[in-house]
């Protein structure tokens, strides 16, 4: 499965706990919303007086250009994979806004796009579809801009919740590779038609090292550090072990293991280097606690790149990217915590049952899932809470409704009288995500004692 997060890591804090450069949400926003700003005084500087309709669109179509352009670096900063960004703000943090940032992103282009024709058929005294083959036909580089902006339209179209549901990680993923194409398509354009930046050679300079310097983060993080920890730790697959009749656990040795600083709870993206594997990273969740030269992740086969993995053989190679994510010992403020699981959304909770310091009934383990055959590591779980002695309650069945559903607020306190009091750690699919906090949250647990991870992409 793949894992999102939702949780933040805690300011000042590397992944793997260490200090380390970070930048909080707030300043990271404040920065996105300067630069916004700075846009569209880009645009007011050289604007001095709008006569008549035609201007007004004509200009209207100005400034949503220019944010959409700003905004398809803000973007790609924020799943460039920099530290500074994932270890203050947070993966799923920095996901979510990606996603939301994209459909502005689409909407200004489109908005740029209509207001650009409807204000210059205006100022022509034309009709739009004429109007349109003109710019198409006679302007420099708008015929590749145009192309720019529908596929970014199809890209937000497959990101759609109803059309993600429908499409594998694997092909969703392939699909976004085609945003550095629609951006590249669409940055001669900005320069050659752009009132803002023919006259302006100081614009033009700040607006190319913008791209750059982004550019230059993503080839860093996103393919040349992955390289350099390729050549470093020489991962390779060393065992493949069925867990269940769909899932499966994977074990990958390496050199110099320790020096990743991985976490129970964290999650790598991995590259297994095969045939039909090598052109794609997937997130997988560590499934138990990192061991000198070995590492374990679970997985449940949903689709063709999962599925693939129960053919790995021992000696194959791996690239894996990371550690990532904050889904860690460090979000526990009290010493009693309630492990809340769902279906695979097991994997790092079990790290964690395996490695959270607790004292004897201290530590729950709740764990929810349709069937019997829907557990995972169900031996695991009974041995680690026999040992440190932890509590496991297995929840099976049907999901019900209101009161009768298995994570309500009655029948969580059932299980755990003093629940209020306790730190929540909730990971699984996303109708069990939002049935568990819509229980703990009836039952008064308090929002920030909730640490989630969603299994989505």
């Amino acid at each position: 499965m793949t894992a999102t997060m939702h949780v933040r890591a805690q300011p000042g804090m590397s992944p793997a706990g260490g200090a380390s450069l970070s930048v909080r949400p707030g300043a990271a926003l404040a920065a996105i919303g300067v630069g916004a700003l700075a846009v569209v005084a880009l645009w007011w500087q050289d604007t001095f007086v709008l006569h008549g309709l035609a201007d007004w669109l004509t200009n209207a179509g100005r400034i949503t250009g220019l944010l959409a352009g700003y905004a398809v670096v803000v973007l790609l900063a924020l799943m460039s994979r920099a530290p500074v960004l994932e270890r203050g703000v947070g993966t799923d943090r920095l996901a979510r806004w990606h996603a939301m940032g994209g459909r502005y992103t689409v909407s200004l282009a489109v908005a740029h796009t209509l207001l650009i024709i409807w204000g210059y058929a205006v100022s022509a005294h034309t009709n739009v579809v004429h109007q349109t083959a003109t710019l198409v036909l006679s302007y420099p580089d708008v015929l590749m801009a145009t192309v720019s902006v529908l596929m970014l339209v199809g890209i937000g179209a497959a990101s759609a919740r109803a059309a993600r549901r429908r499409l594998r990680y694997e092909t969703w993923h392939f699909i976004h590779l085609y945003t550095y194409l629609a951006i590249a398509l669409a940055f001669s354009h900005q320069f050659s038609t752009g009132a803002d930046f023919r006259n302006n050679a100081q614009a033009r300079w700040l607006w190319s090292a913008l791209y750059v310097f982004v550019a230059v983060v993503l080839l860093w993080y996103r393919f040349l550090t992955p390289v350099r920890a390729a050549v470093r730790h020489r991962m390779r697959v060393v065992e493949v072990r069925p867990e269940s009749r769909d899932t499966v656990s994977v074990y990958v040795t390496g050199r110099h293991l320790d020096a990743l600083r991985a976490e129970a709870g964290q999650f790598f993206r991995w590259r297994f280097l095969t045939h039909s594997l090598w052109w794609a990273a997937n997130p997988y969740s560590l499934s138990a606690a990192p061991r000198p030269g070995l590492l374990r992740i679970t997985v449940k086969i949903i689709g063709g790149h999962s599925a693939a993995l129960r053919a790995l053989t021992p000696g194959t190679r791996v690239l894996a990217e990371g550690p990532y994510g904050s889904f860690t010992a460090g979000r526990r403020r009290g010493p009693k915590v309630l492990l809340l699981a769902g279906g695979v959304g097991i994997t790092p909770l079990r790290a964690l049952f395996e490695t959270l310091p607790a004292t004897p009934g201290d530590l729950t383990l709740v764990y929810r899932a349709n069937t019997p055959s829907d557990l995972v590591l169900r031996d695991e779980l009974d041995g680690i809470a026999s040992e440190r002695g932890a509590r496991v309650h297995y929840l099976i069945g049907p999901p019900g409704h209101g009161r009768n559903d298995h994570l309500s607020a009655t029948r969580l306190k059932r299980l755990i009288p003093d629940l209020v009091g306790h730190e929540v750690y909730l990971c699984g699919p996303e109708g069990m995500m939002a049935a568990a906090q819509a229980g703990l949250r009836e039952a008064g647990v308090p929002r920030r004692h909730i640490h989630q991870e969603s299994f989505t992409f």
